[in-house]
């Protein structure tokens, strides 16, 4: 068995040692010509191909039609060897070198590898789940080796053992802490929480002017600056304590580690971000609170987190950040009597890393407001601020456009329906993913109410409004391949586009109210408007275009849609493969169904 036989990439990473040893051991090595036919229809399945180097198209028996494209690290043909027979021609493009596994170890491995097994599943979700299961694996071992430093210290609040406890406790409050530590002249530190503090005033009926060292807990649990997260975890769990002590190389006091915070910082970091903005009293603590978005997004893609629960996250917390720079800048008298909306993918809960602003201003019919436009102008400004760019086209509170009242708001969707020209159907699109954040909520069935009035069932409307999803060919070869360009596979236009808006035409059709693209999936199968397996399939390949999406623009690319398809593992150019596989059917199926014709 040749040695260069990698076992590191799925799916031989989840074998045993013992069946690495039995796979080596039973590899061969092939070579093929340019036009070499590999496997013919009808033969009998003897070996899993697996492409060392060269290229391999599959084939209908009569060489008509073209069914895939294999290349280096791709495997081939499972089917013949799961089935006994072999339906399609293989043949080589060009000269070609394979490892050849025998039929009978690959199916001995896959009858007793339950990982290795369902990576062959055709159902895209259960593939997905086995990769994101070995990266957890990998984060959690990451996590174990953390350090204790300056970026997950908290300060600590040191008071002297002699301090009334009623003046230690308007320290605490002050200083909005539910602990203190307490030194003495003896240098043997205390701890005094809420709860000593409680128990001592109410329970044992301590004088509020009773010195804190006589009811502080001794000793207080350290750790060291330096040592392992991990260990701190351990010691907390150990001694049965919320918190301990951090102390330098000398011993003395660095700051403090609570359970809640380690919790956090192996899994996010998103209630300390949470209470980052709701203590925010001015932009400029809103805008510290902001910029600790990024690294929210890096600890979650980092530790493996489901894609979908990463977007609700970072949806939920742009929300807040949102909501709160509306609270502090427009005049409490106006609040409640107004909505502000966010529309395109932070409408639809879809938005991981910050992007361009697209919001409207819904108002009360009533409401008279002067300074309305010049307060929308220094909201929007704020917003850039705080991260968000402006939007190119201009869909911000800031353009009048996009300021209206509630009457003007619903002629403007019926005028918008009626019309269904290209850029009608342009700003259709944007108000059907419009999600109240702020204000008077209610005022949102201004923009709802008549978009499901005008376009439920309206299929000469919606054969206009589709056609943007049909617009962009899905990135495949005629044989069935990853299609990339110099700049790389625009994963956008040609995967994450046409299912969130062919999926946003079928809700509009069907008058389903969800804005959120997995939501509308999930009640388009409800409905029977989907197969519940296409709804899954679709559903699942959007969560892979968007993490792939995700770790590109987290490397370096923050704006960039182009994936790198020659840097991707063998395992995910398959994944990407049928799921792009997924999207073209999709298409053809709106074509079909909203009789659009090239």
């Amino acid at each position: 068995m040749p040695e260069p036989f990698d076992t590191s990439h799925a799916p031989f990473d989840c074998l045993t040692a013992s069946q690495v040893k039995q796979c080596r051991q039973a590899l061969d090595v092939a070579y093929f010509r340019r036009g070499d036919t590999l496997i013919q229809p009808g033969d009998t399945g003897e070996q899993l191909f697996i492409i060392i180097k060269g290229s391999v198209e599959e084939v209908s028996e009569d060489g008509k039609e073209v069914f895939s494209h294999y290349t280096t690290d791709d495997l081939f043909d499972v089917p013949a060897l799961l089935n006994g027979t072999a339906k399609h021609r293989y043949r080589a493009l060009e000269d070609t070198l394979c490892h050849l596994l025998p039929a009978e170890v690959f199916l001995a491995i896959y009858h007793h590898n339950h990982a290795f097994r369902g990576y062959f599943d055709t159902n895209l979700q259960r593939r997905q789940t086995l990769m994101v299961q070995a990266r957890q694996q990998q984060n959690l071992a990451e996590f174990m080796l953390t350090r204790i430093d300056d970026s997950n210290i908290q300060p600590a609040l040191c008071v002297a053992s002699d301090v009334p406890l009623h003046v230690a406790t308007a320290q605490m409050k002050a200083e909005r802490c539910d602990c203190a530590l307490v030194d003495d002249e003896k240098g043997d530190c205390g701890i005094i929480t809420r709860t000593n503090l409680l128990h001592a005033l109410v329970l044992e009926g301590y004088d509020q002017s009773v010195p804190v060292g006589e009811v502080a807990t001794r000793p207080v649990i350290s750790v060291e600056r330096g040592d392992f997260l991990f260990h701190a975890m351990i010691k907390m769990t150990r001694q049965r304590v919320k918190r301990v002590r951090v102390v330098n190389e000398h011993g003395n006091t660095a700051g403090m580690l609570d359970l809640p915070q380690v919790l956090s910082l192996f899994s996010t970091h998103s209630h300390v971000l949470n209470l980052q903005i709701a203590r925010a009293q001015t932009i400029d603590e809103l805008v510290i609170a902001a910029n600790s978005q990024s690294k929210l997004v890096h600890t979650l893609f980092n530790n493996g987190i489901h894609t979908r629960f990463v977007m609700q996250l970072i949806a939920t917390v742009n929300e807040q950040i949102m909501e709160k720079a509306f609270r502090l800048l427009v005049p409490e008298a106006y609040q409640s009597q107004c909505c502000l909306v966010v529309m395109g993918s932070e409408g639809r809960g879809e938005q991981v890393l910050k992007t361009d602003q697209d919001n409207a201003l819904i108002l009360a019919d009533d409401l008279n407001w002067p300074d309305c436009q010049q307060v929308m102008e220094t909201f929007s400004h704020t917003l850039y601020q705080l991260g968000y760019p402006p939007c190119p086209g201009h869909v911000m509170v800031s353009n009048p456009k996009w300021v209206k009242t509630a009457t003007q708001w619903q002629q403007t969707v019926r005028n918008l329906a009626q019309s269904a020209n290209h850029q009608s159907v342009m700003d259709l699109a944007i108000l059907a993913d419009s999600q109240p954040i702020a204000g008077d909520l209610s005022l949102i069935d201004a923009i709802q109410a008549p978009l499901n009035d005008t376009l439920t069932d309206n299929m000469l409307t919606l054969n206009t409004f589709v056609r943007p999803a049909l617009a962009f060919r899905v990135p495949l070869t005629v044989f069935g391949s990853l299609k990339s360009s110099k700049e790389g596979l625009d994963i956008k236009k040609g995967g994450i586009f046409p299912i969130v808006h062919g999926v946003r035409t079928m809700s509009l059709e069907k008058g389903v109210r969800h804005t959120n693209t997995f939501e509308r999936l999930e009640q388009l199968a409800n409905l029977g408007a989907l197969a519940e397996e296409t709804a899954e399939n679709l559903s699942e390949a959007l969560k892979l275009f968007i993490r792939l999406r995700l770790r590109q623009q987290l490397s370096g690319e923050p704006q960039s849609n182009y994936l790198d398809v020659a840097h991707l593992p063998s395992s995910e150019r398959d994944l990407l493969r049928h799921g792009l596989h997924v999207v073209k059917k999709f298409k053809e199926s709106l074509a079909f169904h909203y009789h659009v014709r090239d």
